[in-house]
C-alpha cells in the first residue's frame, strides 16, 4: 500500500486589472457616498455602499490572489489562500449592517419625506454608470477566473444601483416626488443583500471544509471509478483551499498493484482536465484489504 500526492499549484497573477478596479470603485464610492450626504439621497448613498461591496470583493480577489502567490510557509501548510474567505465573512457582516441602516432609514424618509437634490443625484450617478461599465471592460480584459467572474457579476449588480439612483434623481428633478428615493434605496438594499447573503453562504460553507458549490463528490467518484484498471474508490473527501482550487483525497482500489503507475497518470490527467483538481492525495490500495464504504463524504 503506497500513497501518490500531487500538490501542484499554478502562480496566481497578483491582478493587475483587480487592483485596477479596486482603485476605480474605491475612489468613486467614496465621491458617492460624499455626494450622497450632501444631496441628502438615500438612493446614492445606497449605490455607494453597493459600490462598497464591489471594493470588498475586489479587494478580496487581488490580496487573496497575491498572498497565493506566497506559498504555504512553516506555520501554513496550505499557504495563505484561505484568507479571502475570512475576508469575505467579515465583509458580509459588515453589508448586512449597512443593509439593515439603509433600509430602516428608508422607512422613516417614506414616512416624513425630506428634500432631494434631484440634479446632484442624477450627475453622480451617471459618472457611476460610466466608472462601472470602465470597470466591467477592465475586468474583462483580465484575469479570466473564479475571482474576476465573481467580481464582474457585483459590477453588473451595480450597474443597475447606479441606473436606479438616476431615475430617482430624474424623477424628482422633473416631479419633485422625493419618495422615489427611499423606495429606490429599498431597492438597492435587496440587490446588496442578495449578493451578500449568497457571500456569507459561500465563506461559511468554506471555513467548514464543504464541498466546492461546482463539483459532485458523486460525479468525481463515478469518474475516477471508471478509469481503466479501478476497481473502486473509497473515503472520498472534497473541499476548498482558495475560491478557486480544490483539495481532494480518496483511496483508489486497483485490481493490479502494477499498474499503479499508469493509473495515477490516467487519474492525474482525469483530476486536472475534467475537474480542475490540481491538489490531491491519492491511497493506493490492492482488492483484497478490509472491507470498505465506497460512498463519497459530504
Amino acid at each position: 500500500m503506497s500513497a501518490s500526492h500531487d500538490h501542484h499549484h499554478h502562480p496566481r497573477s497578483t491582478g493587475k486589472t483587480l487592483f485596477m478596479a479596486l482603485g476605480l470603485t474605491t475612489v468613486f464610492a467614496l465621491v458617492e457616498a460624499v455626494a450622497g450626504w450632501l444631496a441628502n439621497s438615500l438612493a446614492l448613498m445606497g449605490d455607494a455602499g453597493h459600490m462598497i461591496t464591489d471594493s470588498f470583493a475586489l479587494g478580496i480577489a487581488a490580496v487573496a490572489a497575491w498572498l497565493a502567490n506566497r506559498g504555504a510557509t512553516r506555520t501554513h501548510s496550505f499557504g495563505l489562500g484561505r484568507v479571502e474567505f475570512l475576508a469575505a465573512l467579515l465583509n458580509s457582516v459588515i453589508m448586512l449592517v449597512l443593509v439593515a441602516y439603509i433600509v430602516v432609514e428608508s422607512v422613516v424618509r417614506l414616512l416624513s419625506p425630506e428634500p432631494v437634490e434631484g440634479h446632484v443625484v442624477t450627475a453622480v450617478a451617471v459618472i457611476g454608470l460610466l466608472i462601472n461599465l470602465l470597470v466591467a471592460w477592465i475586468l474583462s480584459r483580465g484575469e479570466k477566473n473564479v475571482n474576476t467572474r465573481g467580481a464582474m457579476l457585483h459590477v453588473m449588480g451595480d450597474l443597475l444601483g447606479s441606473v436606479a439612483a438616476i431615475i430617482s434623481g430624474l424623477v424628482i428633478s422633473l416631479t419633485g416626488w422625493v419618495k422615489i428615493d427611499p423606495i429606490l434605496s429599498i431597492f438597492i438594499s435587496l440587490l446588496i443583500l442578495y449578493s451578500t447573503i449568497r457571500l456569507l453562504r459561500e465563506a461559511i460553507h468554506a471555513l467548514m471544509d464543504g464541498v466546492p458549490l461546482d463539483l459532485s463528490p458523486e460525479e468525481v467518484q463515478q469518474a475516477m471509478a471508471a478509469v481503466p484498471g479501478v476497481r473502486g474508490i473509497h473515503d472520498l473527501h472534497l473541499w476548498s483551499l482558495t475560491s478557486s482550487q480544490a483539495s481532494l483525497t480518496a483511496h483508489v482500489v486497483v485490481d493490479d498493484l502494477q499498474q499503479w503507475p499508469s493509473v495515477w497518470e490516467a487519474m492525474r490527467d482525469l483530476l486536472r482536465e475534467r475537474f480542475g483538481i490540481d491538489h490531491y492525495t491519492l491511497q493506493v490500495e490492492n482488492p483484497d484489504m478490509e472491507p470498505r464504504c465506497d460512498t463519497p463524504h459530504h
